[in-house]
């Protein structure tokens, strides 16, 4: 294991609770709809506005998404777990408690596998898993639309979630986008959550603290709320340098709960921070214990999806793509099953896989698109992929290719390619016949070649390329020259 680096000679250490909508119709404890966007306090029914003789009922589907994701992650399902009230006074929380899961949690263990960095020079590291549990969310106050009041929302309440607690096992802000990331591609391989951040269907709470090397853990404040990976990374290192500051300035840290303000971006103390007896658990008296049957997990295993790490180490050993090209193609669901109908279809895997991860991330990363948007279907990539494979157009004229057909300028390669007049030159005559001419207007190129310079071959190659505009073969235009020159 590499040693971790130091921010002005301090470690950092950093742990994240991930609060992940499950993509249910419904309600954790009740029939109404979870669906975003309706007019506030439509879609709250009378288990969530807390009305006198309401019980809870859970709801199978969620328990089946936690299970599907203590399966992926290697954890243990609790065959029994309970739940429980969390008891806390605010507005937006109608029972004056939230029903939680504390000493028995559905999912226990487990571990996400992580790459930080860039390319070949990405590393891999686990990150473990402390739990996973089952609760409610609360509803939502609204402070903006208001003047000198506070409107309350519940239509959120009673949102199921899947609350996922780490370890404190990562040493920096990159470290910890790295982690949010997988986690976040995770959950929507697995279909258990629709990933939308800016709905807050997935959201981060950061444990931040700082120590010396060696020395026992600092005191952690925790950055509450944060969904954006860009907002994560922020939060985390303006507040390691607040804390830094601190401690230099002789000052200790307080435990407290924070706010992260991206206009400014800094972290605002909020609150003090509870712990577990400030909240007063105790098991909730009117939900009995969930108990999940060996042959429900059983079911659930056989319908899993194939996970994304098994299906890259399926493309490195089938396909040949090197270890990096097969962790980019399999960042999503969607896009790994695009590049696998294009791979199908034109037989060309590292070609696909270089043009998803260049021309096409590109692209979408411009229009904030995501692959299942893209206006290229997958037939239609692999159809210029093939164009490229058989030598009928280069790399530079596929990409105006690309450009037309990503823009709706047309819908056929074969069209464009002849439209655009980009149809590679693979005459042998008439290639030779344009060396021929080359060569002889270029004598000193060739003696310079004859002596060893490289450069002076290159030069070469670039005059026949510019007298047939660009439509020679480059490989052939290699193969013929030097055939000529020797």
């Amino acid at each position: 294991m590499s040693t971790p680096a130091l921010i002005r000679g301090y470690e950092v250490v950093i742990g994240l609770e991930t609060h992940a909508q499950l993509s249910t119709a419904s309600k954790i404890f009740s029939g109404a709809s979870t669906a975003f966007g309706a007019d506030a306090n439509t879609q709250a029914c009378a288990v969530d506005l807390a009305l006198p003789g309401t019980l809870p009922v859970m709801n199978r589907a969620a328990v089946e998404r936690a299970i599907r994701f203590g399966l992926a992650v290697g954890a243990k399902v609790a065959p029994l777990s309970i739940f429980a009230r969390k008891n806390y006074f605010y507005p937006d929380l109608p029972k004056g408690y939230q029903i939680s899961q504390y000493e028995i949690p559905v999912v226990q263990g487990g571990r996400v596998t992580i790459r930080v960095g860039e390319g070949d020079k990405a590393v891999e590291k686990v990150v473990n898993l402390t739990r996973a549990h089952l609760e409610e969310d609360a509803g939502k106050s609204l402070h903006e639309d208001f003047h000198g009041q506070t409107g309350i929302d519940l239509n959120r309440a009673g949102t199921p979630l899947l609350e996922i607690v780490t370890e404190p096992d990562m040493r920096s802000s990159a470290e910890a986008v790295a982690y949010a990331r997988a986690l976040h591609a995770l959950v929507m391989w697995l279909g258990i959550c629709d990933g939308n951040m800016q709905e807050g269907s997935f959201r981060c709470d950061a444990n931040v603290s700082v120590r010396k090397p060696g020395a026992p853990f600092g005191t952690r404040r925790e950055i509450k709320n944060l969904n954006s990976f860009r907002f994560l990374q922020q939060a985390i290192d303006y507040e390691v340098n607040w804390q830094i500051d601190q401690i230099e300035d002789g000052l200790a840290i307080q435990q407290a709960t924070v706010l992260f303000n991206p206009d400014k971006g800094e972290t605002r103390a909020m609150r003090t921070k509870e712990d577990a007896h400030d909240y007063r658990y105790f098991p909730d008296p009117d939900l009995p214990p969930l108990v999940i049957a060996p042959d429900w997990v059983e079911r659930v295993k056989g319908e899993m999806p194939e996970l994304p790490a098994a299906m890259a180490q399926r493309f490195q050993s089938a396909d040949g793509l090197p270890a990096y090209d097969a962790a980019m193609v399999t960042q999503s669901l969607p896009f790994a099953r695009y590049y696998e109908a294009a791979r199908d279809l034109c037989k060309q895997p590292k070609l696909v896989a270089n043009w998803l991860m260049g021309e096409v991330s590109k692209r979408l990363n411009t229009e904030g698109r995501d692959i299942a948007d893209a206006p290229l279907p997958a037939a239609t990539l692999a159809a210029l992929i093939g164009r490229i494979a058989d030598g009928t157009i280069s790399h530079n004229a596929a990409k105006q290719v690309f450009d037309a057909l990503w823009s709706g300028e047309a819908a056929e390669v074969d069209a464009v390619i002849e439209a655009k007049g980009l149809k590679q030159m693979n005459d042998s005559g008439a290639l030779e016949k344009i060396i021929d001419e080359v060569l002889a207007a270029n004598p000193k190129n060739i003696e310079e070649y004859r002596a060893g310079k490289d450069k002076a071959f290159n030069a070469l190659v670039g005059q026949v390329m510019k007298a047939s505009k660009g439509k020679a073969n480059p490989a052939q235009v290699n193969e013929l020259l030097k055939a000529r020159l020797a």
